[in-house]
């Protein structure tokens, strides 16, 4: 019999990868052989989209313009209430031979229509011109950003380019192990990416900074909270044993907003917020190690560039894309069928029932 493995595959290596190698017990994130602290806030997304992709520049604007031309084809996905419903539907509906230039340019462009549709506006057209997180923002709210507004948002979209192999990540690797296409890969890792507790939390974040409304607010909204058995967003990460160094790139990136004249409205709440949930998670939680995640400051920052909160978990979709197609060409190029083992503990036949008459091959 073979041996049992942990619940959730811990510690099980499921691929080697030379795209991110995360350290949940120094809290270090490395992206294709850089700190991200090195990495977010000096490279532009094309720069690192480049890198993962091992290509020897990246330019998405036409890509971003190619998938303008597709939106009236989209029929009702864009309908949806949830924007990570609508990216779902959206990218599904994806020419199944597209390649990853087109797919990541896509997720931006149909995005930013959902959210403008959502406000009752209509789709405004890409500027091939424009990086993309410029022309994101700009097709976003309808005016051209702010060089800092754009640093930001550039800042925010490297940070989460790629993280080790993560649940939306191993997915798009299970998918393309198939050998199925880039479209059906990266749909299954926006599903994953959905989930609350994957990439579903930063708009609860900025709900929960709305609750506590002042510092002095902070220990005892979150004693009430956890003593009704809920969650603290943004707080504690399946492998991060200290603070993930995501957030202080996010943090860092928010204060130099504030250092270039945009004011945040939330960053001195979400630090007294976060050194209260610190010290109450580690009071009931003592072995646990719950700290900020990338989610915490996600949402200060997003919200702080103006961007609307039932867009984070998209926007998420829009950066990780890249590393969803980086991973799938590597799965591709050195992996084989993922097909783990199971270990059944349902009732077995009696000795003495007879086998079933066989219906062909199973799968």
């Amino acid at each position: 019999m073979k041996e049992a493995k942990a619940s959730g595959l811990e510690g099980v290596v499921a691929a080697q990868t030379a795209l991110s190698h995360v350290d949940g017990e120094r809290g270090e994130l490395i992206i294709a052989g850089a700190q991200v602290e090195k990495l977010a806030g000096s490279q532009r997304f094309e720069q690192v989209c480049a890198t993962l992709w091992r290509v020897p520049e990246v330019d998405l604007g036409p890509a971003r313009v190619w998938a303008a031309g597709r939106l009236s084809s989209l029929g009702q996905a864009l309908e949806h209430a949830n924007g990570m419903d609508a990216l779902r539907a959206a990218v599904a509906q994806l020419p199944s031979d597209i390649d990853a230039l087109k797919v990541t340019g896509a997720v931006a462009v149909f995005g930013a229509a959902w959210a403008r549709r959502r406000q009752g506006l209509q789709a405004i057209a890409p500027d091939a011109r424009l990086t993309h997180a410029a022309d994101t923002l700009r097709m976003v709210t309808g005016a051209a950003a702010e060089q800092p507004l754009v640093d930001a948002l550039d800042t925010y979209l490297v940070a989460v380019i790629d993280h080790g192999m993560n649940a939306s990540t191993f997915t798009a690797r299970v998918i393309a192990s198939t050998q199925s296409d880039l479209v059906s890969s990266v749909t299954g890792a926006i599903g994953a990416l959905k989930g609350p507790l994957h990439g579903g939390a930063p708009g609860p974040v900025l709900d929960m900074l709305d609750a506590v409304e002042v510092p002095e607010q902070a220990t005892a909204w979150l004693e009430k909270e956890i003593a009704a058995g809920r969650r603290i967003m943004g707080m504690g990460h399946r492998i991060y044993r200290v603070r993930d160094p995501r957030a202080s790139v996010l943090e860092t990136a928010v204060e130099r907003l504030e250092r270039a004249g945009v004011t945040s409205r939330r960053l001195a709440l979400a630090r007294a917020v976060e050194r209260a949930a610190t010290q109450v998670l580690a009071k009931r939680y003592p072995d646990r190690g719950l700290q900020a995640n990338v989610e915490f400051y996600t949402a200060v920052l997003l919200d702080t560039v103006g961007l609307p909160r039932e867009l984070f978990s998209p926007l998420f979709a829009m950066g990780r894309m890249a590393g969803w197609c980086a991973h799938v060409a590597e799965q591709r190029a050195t992996g084989r069928l993922i097909r783990p083992d199971s270990e059944y503990v349902g009732p077995m036949p009696a000795s003495s029932d007879p086998l079933p008459p066989s219906q062909g091959e199973g799968h």
